[in-house]
């Protein structure tokens, strides 16, 4: 399906400000990127960057005053995400040096505080995508997914605790359960067409069988709609914009995802 994405940020700041921003996806495997837009206003120096991820990331000294972004992307994307039940494990000593770090506890994902719960959970399945798909109906079944905006991350112990959270507090309790098990999974930030109420979204994938997979313990069945601004180990990788000094929030933040009817 063509997707058309936009998010505008307006922000009003109070001294010269320096931004990091996750603000534009990259074409690849899973999406393609046919057209872009990004204004700034008013205009400012910008340099980009790839980050460790692979991520395209902008920097910039916003100024005094209102400031905004405005960035619009088309995008064509699958109808469907990929499953594959019955993928393997894939063993540690196989897997692409590029996927070994998704196999670590982070700041967020606690993963070596679960791996009873995740033997539990995924007990009498196979080894690799059929225990990730049951990670995913768990998490689904049972925590409670709270729609909307959360300022501040939550880490995986602290989601199993409380039993509810919003996606990205999913997302990280869904990698911690995998990376117990020695699968590799990461966080990805970005849009979701239709999802209800329309903000940016998170979810996770799990390297088996020899690639990733996406998974979303928020959503049911394997709709697509899916694009990704940013990867990473947790919340800490994937914000998409960090800015630096005196703390400040959008004084709007405007996501839209409207599917198109005809081809570009």
């Amino acid at each position: 399906m063509w997707l058309r994405v936009s998010c505008y940020l307006m922000f009003e700041l109070e001294v010269p400000t320096p931004f990091i921003l996750m603000l534009r996806p990259r074409s690849g495997a899973q999406q393609w990127i046919a057209r872009e837009e990004y204004k700034i206003s008013p205009m400012v120096t910008v340099t980009e960057h790839t980050d460790v991820y692979g991520n395209l990331c902008q920097r910039l000294i916003g100024p005094p005053g209102n400031f905004s972004i405005r960035t619009t992307a088309d995008v064509y994307t699958a109808d469907l995400v990929d499953v594959n039940p019955g993928a393997p494990f894939v063993e540690i000593q196989y897997l692409p040096d590029a996927v070994l770090s998704y196999l670590l506890p982070s700041r967020y994902c606690e993963s070596d505080h679960f791996n009873e719960l995740a033997m539990s959970v995924t007990a009498n399945r196979l080894p690799g995508y059929d225990q990730v798909a049951a990670i995913e109906a768990w998490i689904h079944e049972t925590i409670s997914y709270i729609p909307g905006n959360c300022g501040f991350p939550i880490s995986a112990v602290e989601v199993n605790q409380r039993q509810a959270g919003v996606c990205r507090d999913l997302a990280h309790l869904g990698i911690a359960l995998c990376r117990s098990l020695s699968i590799p999974a990461r966080m990805v930030v970005g849009y979701l067409n239709q999802l209800q109420p329309m903000d940016l979204h998170a979810w996770f994938e799990a390297y088996v069988g020899g690639r990733w997979y996406t998974f979303d313990a928020t959503q049911s069945g394997s709709k697509g709609g899916y694009v990704a601004l940013g990867y990473g180990s947790d919340a800490t990788d994937v914000a998409v914009f960090n800015q630096f000094g005196p703390l400040v929030y959008p004084l709007q933040q405007v996501v839209r995802v409207e599917q198109l009817e005809i081809d570009l």
